[in-house]
């Protein structure tokens, strides 16, 4: 896949326009009141996110004014859907929606069909799990899962990503507290090790920021999977007090990480 060319799909790569925060910002605000030559012109100024994106899948036979095409669709719907109220750069918010967009296209297009096997054993996971859940009201582990139905909790993880319908990284797994928890955030990509292990310390050094109480409500919460409730009964303090408390952190963690 040739992605050195100054030309893709017609766009000279070469002369993309360049928009400060402010200039970002200002379009945003046009945007939101339907002017559709200022989103115009912020898809323009954020086509260097697409490019940047595409250059992960150069691995891939795809023609890159394909993947371009796909990335930029992926670019608009980040625009359409962006909340700039949230205090997160675009760009943070955009790049995983136009990842999600290349790997759904390569998805759909892929010839590869899933075995017989691995649909039994994804439809015995999924079934297991909805068991559990409504015996315990808590979502299972893996290793729960593999436990019930007797089967590798890597053979299982294989057939249910296999099965897997694509949808968007920005999609809502649940909402809790007045925080949602996205797909993106129970996903990993191991083929970005190095960005992966960039990241871990960042967060390491942003989670030093907080106090003793917010750390441990959040490697309650976070890493234990613990809701609110159980967290509160855990620390002896309101369910209440642990909304404001995981609130505080969290906006002191996404305060630390934007400014790295």
């Amino acid at each position: 896949m040739a992605l050195n060319k100054v030309e893709i799909c017609g766009v000279n790569t070469a002369k993309l326009p360049l928009l400060s925060n402010e200039e970002k910002e200002a379009l945003f605000e046009r945007i939101k009141q339907g002017d559709k030559a200022a989103r115009e012109l912020y898809i323009k100024g954020n086509l260097r996110l697409v490019l940047s994106v595409i250059k992960r899948f150069g691995s891939s036979n795809e023609n890159a004014d394909d993947l371009f095409q796909i990335g930029c669709i992926g670019l608009m719907k980040a625009i359409d859907n962006f909340d700039s109220t949230l205090n997160v750069k675009f760009s943070t918010y955009a790049v995983p929606m136009i990842i999600g967009e290349i790997r759904r296209y390569l998805r759909d297009n892929n010839s590869i069909r899933v075995s017989r096997s691995l649909r039994d054993t994804a439809y015995k996971a999924i079934y297991a799990r909805e068991g559990y859940l409504k015996k315990n009201l808590k979502e299972p582990t893996i290793n729960e899962i593999a436990e019930e139905i007797g089967i590798a909790k890597e053979d299982i993880v294989y057939a249910m990503d296999a099965i897997q319908t694509p949808m968007s990284l920005y999609d809502p797994v649940y909402t809790e507290g007045g925080d949602t928890l996205y797909v993106m955030d129970q996903i990993s990509d191991k083929k970005n090790r190095e960005e992966n292990w960039v990241e871990v310390i960042a967060l390491n050094e942003a989670v030093k920021k907080l106090s003793e109480r917010e750390r441990h409500i959040i490697e309650l919460r976070f890493y234990q999977g613990k809701t609110q409730m159980e967290v509160a009964e855990e620390i002896q303090i309101s369910q209440a007090q642990v909304s404001r408390l995981e609130k505080n952190a969290l906006k002191t963690l996404r305060s630390y990480l934007r400014d790295v």
